[in-house]
Parts: C-alpha cells; sequence; structure tokens
C-alpha cells in the first residue's frame, strides 16, 4: 500500500445514532418500520442502538486509540431536515459539526455519506424514489452539507448501495418501507435515485467550500476465476458485469448502477430485456446521472467462483460441503477483493475505494474481560492480502473495514456483530475487540504485515 492509502472504518446514521426523536429529528422509513411487529428480528429498532449521538466523542477517542485515518458516516437526512426538504434542524446541523470537529482534533480525516437508505418518513409520504421530484430532494440535502460541512470535510459519497434501498425496501420488502412493488415501479424508482445522484454532485460542486472528492458507493457480489487462465479470467469479468437471470431480482447487479453513472448509458442486454418495465429514459437524463465523478468505490464481502464452461458462457463452481462462512451465513471468498476491484477498475477507469468489507461473528465478552474473534482477523488478513495484490495494479485509495462498532444491522437487528468494538447494548459500554488491535498494527505499517 503507499504511505497516503486511507484506512478507515464505516458506519451508518440510523444504524449507530439513537436519539430517533430528540433535538427536532423527523421521522424516518426506518423508524416507522421498526416500530410495527414482524419486521425485525426480535422487534428490535434504532431507538436507542449506539447511542452515538450521546456518546460520539467516547467512540470518536476509540478511533483514534484504534488509529483510524479516516471515518465514513452517513447523515441522517431526517435529523438535518425533518421533513426531508425545507426547515433546516440547526441541533442536528450541530451534532454533525462537533462530530467532524471532534474527528479533525484527533487526527481522522471525515467522509460523509448522504444516503443510506434513511429516507425521511415525509418524503416516502410523497411516493418515495418514486416522485420525479426526488432528484431535487436529495439535492437539498447535498445542499445542506456542503454549505454547513464542505468547509472542513472533503469528500463526500452520494449514495451508498441503491442495490438494497431499492432492491430490498421496494423488490423483495424485506427492509424499509417493506413493499414489494411492480416491476415498472422499482425500475422508474432506480433511475430517479440515479438522477438525484447525478443532482447530489452538482450540488456539492456548486455550493463547496474548497475542492471535493466526489463519489458514488453501490455494492455487488463479485466474481473470481477458478483458475488465472485466461478463459477463465475472461468467464468471471462476464458474470461480474452481467445481469440476474430473475428478473424479480434484477436489482442485484453491478453493470445497471455503474455503467450510466460512468460510462453515461445504461447495459444494452438490460434496455432490451427490460424494455417493458422501463420509464422513459432520455439524453438530459444519461448527462445527469454521468455528471463527472472523482473516485468511485464499492461495498464488497463476498462472491462467487466462476469458469468457462465447454460452451463458451461463464459457469458458477459449485461450492465445496463445509464452505467457510461467517456467523451469519455469508461465504468467505477472500479473493473477491483482488478481482473485484480489477475489474471494476478496468471498466470503469476511475480511483477507486472499497467502501464495505467485514464480517459478522459470535462475539462474547470472555472471562478475562475481553472479546476475542480470531474468526474476524483471520478474515481481514486474508481479504486484505488479497485487496494488497490488487492494490499493486489500479489506483486504490482506501479501505473501510465494516463496522467501527456493533450496531442495529437491519433486519437481523441486533443479532449480528461487525465491529471493530464491542457494543453491550444494556450498558453501551463499548470494549475494542482484537481485532481492532490487530487493525492498528495493519495501519501502522501501511499494510506491510498482511
Amino acid at each position: 500500500m503507499t504511505r497516503d492509502f486511507v484506512w478507515g472504518a464505516a458506519t451508518s446514521a440510523y444504524q449507530i445514532e439513537g436519539a430517533y426523536d430528540e433535538d427536532g429529528k423527523g421521522r424516518n422509513v426506518w423508524d416507522i418500520y421498526t416500530h410495527e411487529p414482524g419486521h425485525i428480528f426480535g422487534g428490535h429498532n434504532g431507538d436507542i442502538a449506539c447511542d452515538h449521538y450521546h456518546r460520539f466523542r467516547e467512540d470518536v477517542s476509540l478511533m483514534k486509540e484504534i488509529g483510524l485515518n479516516a471515518y465514513r458516516f452517513s447523515v441522517s437526512w431526517a435529523r438535518l431536515l425533518p421533513e426531508g426538504t425545507g426547515k433546516v434542524n440547526e441541533a442536528g446541523v450541530q451534532f454533525y459539526s462537533e462530530l467532524i470537529d471532534a474527528l479533525l482534533e484527533n487526527g481522522i480525516t471525515p467522509y460523509i455519506t448522504l444516503h443510506h437508505w434513511d429516507m425521511p418518513y415525509a418524503l416516502c409520504k410523497r411516493g418515495g424514489w418514486m416522485n420525479p421530484e426526488s432528484p431535487e430532494w436529495l439535492a437539498a440535502l447535498a445542499k445542506l452539507a456542503a454549505e454547513r460541512f464542505s468547509d472542513r470535510v472533503a469528500h463526500f459519497f452520494t449514495l451508498n448501495e441503491p442495490q438494497c434501498f431499492v432492491g430490498l425496501g421496494y423488490l423483495t420488502g424485506v427492509h424499509a418501507p417493506g413493499l414489494k412493488c411492480p416491476l415498472r415501479d422499482t425500475f422508474e424508482m432506480a433511475h430517479n435515485a440515479l438522477k438525484a445522484h447525478g443532482r447530489a454532485v452538482q450540488t456539492l460542486r456548486l455550493y463547496g467550500k474548497q475542492p471535493l472528492e466526489i463519489g458514488y458507493a453501490p455494492t455487488c457480489s463479485a466474481a473470481y476465476p477458478e483458475t488465472e487462465r485466461p478463459e477463465d479470467v475472461e468467464a468471471a469479468r462476464r458474470a461480474m458485469f452481467a445481469l440476474p437471470e430473475d428478473d424479480r431480482n434484477w436489482a442485484w447487479n453491478v453493470s445497471w448502477w455503474s455503467d450510466p453513472v460512468l460510462l453515461g448509458r445504461y447495459p444494452e442486454e438490460g434496455l432490451e430485456r427490460y424494455a417493458p418495465y422501463l420509464p422513459k429514459i432520455t439524453e438530459a437524463d444519461l448527462k445527469l446521472i454521468s455528471e463527472p465523478i472523482d473516485v468511485y468505490a464499492q461495498n464488497i464481502y463476498n462472491g462467487r467462483c466462476v469458469r468457462m464452461g465447454i460452451d463458451g458462457q461463464p459457469e458458477w463452481v459449485e461450492r465445496y460441503a463445509g464452505f467457510p462462512r461467517t456467523s451469519n451465513g455469508w461465504p468467505v471468498t477472500p479473493e473477491v477483493l483482488y478481482w473485484g476491484p480489477k475489474f471494476l477498475y478496468e471498466r470503469y477507469k476511475k480511483p477507486f475505494y472499497i467502501t464495505e468489507n467485514g464480517m459478522a461473528c459470535h462475539d462474547v465478552v470472555s472471562l478475562d474481560g475481553r472479546v476475542h474473534d480470531p474468526n474476524r482477523i483471520d478474515f481481514l488478513a486474508r481479504y486484505l492480502r488479497e485487496l494488497k495484490k490488487a492494490a499493486a495494479e489500479i489506483d486504490l485509495r482506501g479501505f473501510f473495514q465494516w463496522s467501527l462498532m456493533d450496531n442495529f444491522e437491519w433486519k437481523k437487528g441486533y443479532s449480528e456483530r461487525f465491529g471493530l468494538i464491542f457494543v453491550d447494548y444494556r450498558t453501551q459500554k463499548r470494549i475494542l475487540k482484537d481485532s481492532a488491535e490487530w487493525y492498528r498494527e495493519v495501519i501502522q505499517t501501511d499494510g506491510k504485515n498482511l
């Protein structure tokens, strides 16, 4: 890794902040969704979460103790703009302003994500991403963030994982707001969300108080080749950017969400296949969606092995019995942090970040009062070794571990622990896990110890 490589950790507002109805904050879709029975494991919600809203100074001190270069966090849209647009909640602005100041005082560079799944409920009631005005709604949030924070924050991401907030929120309905919409509606939502990304980029540029580094952070399940034979590599490359076979699962892909942003066009295969469901797509739309960005990112956790079949088509390689998995059942496939960034950089040619990667473990406080998580250390070592290989070949700018601390993991509530910091949700006590101390050494050596 280069000396200026960014070693960070990431969180999102709803998952850690708590204080869901304090100091003028409006409700968001997760505040509503989690308060209805049957949606979330154990009936959990984010009302208190990690109480970061009240404990952020302690959390920043722990970030410094870990040695983080950077911290990626999202702003709660409804905390800043309770109705989604219009009147500003100054208490919300003050919270983020004080958080930013605390980070800078401790030598930690702030990276802001504008939207991480928590649309204000007031906007959801107006149609959410189906509303053609939704791009302007995100632009309003971007304007506020630029005006109030960009004097001290130079790094912004517009959207986090639109595959999830559209695909899980409106297609399968397992995330807030919990709707199962017609395919036609979800394609229009996706198009509006991508236009919102473009408007956010324009607005950040217009109102930024210094030159800004602006990026976009979708997600993907990466493909990696069974061998390094050219035909297997090509099979994996093709699989990486292919569209899902099941149209009801259409949102889970790379190309539909990233080609318009970085190449200025939707993939031809999708335009033909999804033609019955698509809204009108204009040249002006594509120009807006492809508003130039400075960096590109992906959240990559796992992937599938691919080889070239005898028919000249990519085929998935079946996982062997006993294939390694994390505590939440995700496969352990470290190869994705080499091949994923490599394929994405080849196609999109943008400086690149991994904005999320990590694993859920069955973490407990041991008799010695510590949290020993050797599985996470092993996982990160394997994945980061692959990322180090990629860094020697592409313009790789940084890595953000998911997550800084255990938190509310959406549908799974508090049943999954991804953090470098253990959180006892009964007392809000924080404990640095062994992996946090291991990560400190990685940061101090710029990955030379991997």
